[in-house]
């Protein structure tokens, strides 16, 4: 199956099916192809380990990470409150001959993250609730060795996320960028590792 062929068609059918939509629960909401293809790159350059995604849906923002951690080595653990959305990721993920590098999981994203005392990913990419982002930061900064945190819709719902970068960044001193890719991405790292990059 070719990948790209195989993600542009599934953004298209979300486009559709998010038009003809009666409620948000029935909304693929999927990132933009050009968050797909930022995501990419930061995956093949920083080669993470372990990616942790909050927000699955269909699977699309999944295959993009899916196929950048095939080719650093690396495995994604995605988790998604909806079961339906949860299968249909995994037939597109079959579709892409790309599910022995995720493993998906159907449940709470912040129950997730609570069990998950023993895990540490070094990539996570956050997609979820996001009204309940703030109450998650904690438990996010625990799973996560820096690494890097990137959170999607940075610029198209700024305002529901002041709280939550307040906090990271003065509560936890990371550093916090916002970059307009897409519907904006948040990229969160430690100060130290901030410094590394852009020198």
């Amino acid at each position: 199956m070719d990948v790209d062929a195989y993600l542009e068609q599934l953004y298209r059918e979300g486009c559709r099916n998010d038009e003809a939509a009666v409620s948000r629960d029935g909304m693929m909401l999927n990132i933009t192809p050009s968050t797909g293809k930022f995501l990419d790159v930061l995956v093949r350059d920083a080669q993470p380990t372990r990616i942790l995604e909050l927000g699955t849906s269909n699977g699309y923002s999944t295959l993009w990470l899916a196929r950048a951690a095939a080719a650093v080595g690396a495995t994604v653990d995605s988790v998604d409150a909806s079961r339906s959305k949860v299968q249909s990721a995994e037939a597109n993920l079959a579709a892409c001959s790309l599910t022995e590098t995720v493993t998906l999981h159907h449940g709470d994203g912040g129950d997730f993250l609570r069990q998950s005392d023993d895990d540490r990913y070094d990539f996570v990419f956050l997609d979820s609730d996001r009204s309940r982002y703030q109450d998650w930061s904690s438990d996010l900064i625990g799973v996560l060795r820096f690494g890097l945190l990137v959170v999607d819709n940075a610029v198209s719902h700024a305002g529901e996320m002041v709280e939550f970068r307040r906090t990271l960044s003065q509560e936890f001193g990371l550093s916090v960028v916002v970059l307009p890719i897409g519907k904006g991405q948040m990229v969160v790292q430690d100060a130290a590792s901030a410094g590394q990059r852009t020198t």
